[in-house]
């Protein structure tokens, strides 16, 4: 069995088959266009920074409520059995830090 096209619709298959070939065509240069593969890069880049940032703000927000919950009761009360030691060191470093300093500038 053989196809019996007629001309018109060998014409008509030939238009359909240009005009979708001209839609690829179309796409390809967009896809390839220079703005376009400069455009989808920015895009991953600033998806890669959002995500490491939001990473990077979920640390942090885990290591704050860490700290608050070392140096805090459960009802939000500060714990000074914690506080006062860690408060001690810290003045105790900022005094060496000091020293040092008026020493190295004498």
């Amino acid at each position: 069995m053989s196809d019996a096209r007629t001309p018109a619709q060998i014409e008509a298959d030939i238009a359909r088959r240009r005009n979708e070939l001209a839609v690829t065509l179309d796409e390809i240069g967009v896809r390839m266009h220079p703005s376009t593969i400069v455009g989808d890069a920015k895009a991953k880049v600033a998806a890669k920074v959002d995500h490491t940032a939001g990473r990077a703000c979920a640390a942090a927000h885990r290591l704050v409520s860490d700290a608050k919950a070392r140096f805090t009761t459960e009802e939000g009360a500060p714990r000074l059995d914690r506080i006062v030691p860690v408060a001690m060191v810290a003045v105790g470093v900022l005094g060496l830090i000091a020293v040092s300093s008026k020493r190295r500038g004498a």
